[in-house]
């Protein structure tokens, strides 16, 4: 796959049509077939015009949430994949745009061919018009039969429905449904610039409905872009999920402690603790380009902290010997709990990575554990719904640790006010 933008690709489509959007959805979905992740493929996108990067996001969002929809279709419709994957991956995203929505059938089908001329040299332009008016003429059996098929039907990968039931026998189907819908907006107030209920009134003077949720946090009721919220630029608010807005409420350090964000990127917990408290607050993150991030937000919420680009797992990078009141452990996970956000983490991940991630977490808490003061309190945090990630890791970590208190325990499943969390407070005795 090319790296250039598509307008140095492809110049023949015109840039506002729906044959172009399939073609930038397209590329895109090819970029995370083959490893990549869904922010860096859209990234590709950024000389696009903003309504085609648009339509081409919501084409990859929809795809890559219906997983093995898509596929489960071809390989009805089709004797094998094609090897060409960008047109596989037009394939994907024309079904897409012909099951929601029926009533422009023939354009979908004709913007799509359209699309197909500017791949492969245009030679694979009759087999997506032969395929997508086979889908047309056999939809109802192919819909009938894809019910049929646990991934078609559920739209998550085998394992993943296999270890939702083994943990939620009576409500693991919740949790797929919630993870295959667009997530709400939810925003936190900086309570140091403006109260929650005066930010509310703010938004209602703008025409934008939204509900209270949580001590910080409005929910919108339409999602919005961030630049027409109003302060944003100036640090009034910010847009955090409710559930991860949890983690301040349950560390809630006192003002003047000496805390430590271990995982800090891209730096929503870290600013929602400095607005909670004032702080002696050190930042960590392993990527120097997200921690970058992290100082960017606190600048435009006016708040201040160390931040600092260095490995958790090595102290001696950035530990003064110096013990900590309070930790926050937002450990790398499988990010199960908000794969509607991330949809294309149901291609990403494996099962495989479960027993590598456990590995990695339980060795933070170890080396964390170890910087704090007796007395002190650590925040185990996750945005994960797998059981291995959550309670079975605190379990394992209190056998390890005798000198280690469960003070809390919560695991919020994705829902339709917030994401998947869990979160484990621990006290050091």
């Amino acid at each position: 796959m090319s790296n250039l933008p598509a307008t140095v690709v492809a110049s023949r489509l015109a840039h506002d049509s729906l044959g172009y959007s399939l073609l930038l959805g397209a590329r895109v979905l090819a970029s995370v077939y083959a490893g990549r992740s869904l922010n860096e493929a859209l990234s590709l996108l950024f000389q696009e015009p903003a309504v085609a990067r648009g339509a081409a996001q919501d084409i990859a969002y929809g795809v890559l949430r219906r997983y093995g929809w898509g596929e489960f279709l071809l390989g009805r419709l089709m004797s094998r994949p094609l090897t060409h994957a960008e047109t596989q991956a037009l394939l994907l995203a024309a079904l897409y745009r012909l099951d929601t929505r029926p009533e422009a059938a023939p354009m979908v089908v004709d913007q799509a061919v359209a699309a197909a001329g500017e791949l492969a040299g245009g030679g694979l332009k009759g087999v997506v018009n032969g395929v997508l008016r086979s889908f047309l003429r056999q939809r109802e059996s192919l819909m009938l039969a894809a019910m049929q098929d646990e991934t078609a039907r559920y739209w998550f990968p085998p394992w993943w429905l296999a270890r939702l039931r083994r943990t939620y026998r009576d409500g693991w189907q919740g949790i797929v449904a919630a993870g295959n819908t667009p997530p709400p907006m939810t925003l936190r107030v900086n309570q140091r610039r403006c109260s929650v209920k005066n930010y509310r009134e703010r938004l209602a003077g703008l025409g934008m409905a939204a509900k209270s949720i949580g001590s910080w946090g409005l929910t919108l009721e339409k999602p919005v872009a961030v630049d027409a919220l109003p302060g944003f630029a100036d640090g009034w608010v910010s847009v955090q999920d409710a559930g991860a807005q949890r983690a301040t409420e349950l560390l809630a350090p006192e003002a003047g402690s000496r805390v430590l964000d271990a995982c800090a990127a891209p730096g929503g917990k870290t600013a929602h603790l400095l607005e909670s408290a004032d702080l002696d607050l050190l930042a960590l993150d392993i990527d120097p380009v997200r921690t970058r991030r992290i100082e960017d937000n606190l600048v435009r919420l006016g708040l201040a902290a160390r931040v600092k680009a260095a490995d958790c797992l090595e102290p001696v990078q950035w530990w003064d010997g110096r013990p900590f009141d309070a930790v926050l452990a937002d450990v790398p996970c499988s990010a199960s709990g908000v794969v509607r956000r991330h949809p294309d983490i149901k291609v990403l991940r494996r099962e495989s990575d479960i027993r590598r991630l456990v590995h990695t977490q339980a060795a933070i808490l170890d080396t964390l554990w170890s910087v704090l003061k007796p007395g002190g309190r650590l925040l185990y945090a996750t945005c994960s719904v797998f059981v291995e990630e959550n309670s079975a890791q605190i379990d394992a970590f209190l056998v390890r640790q005798a000198g280690a208190q469960r003070v809390a325990e919560e695991q919020w499943l994705p829902g339709e006010n917030n994401d998947g969390f869990y979160y484990a407070l621990l006290r050091k005795a």
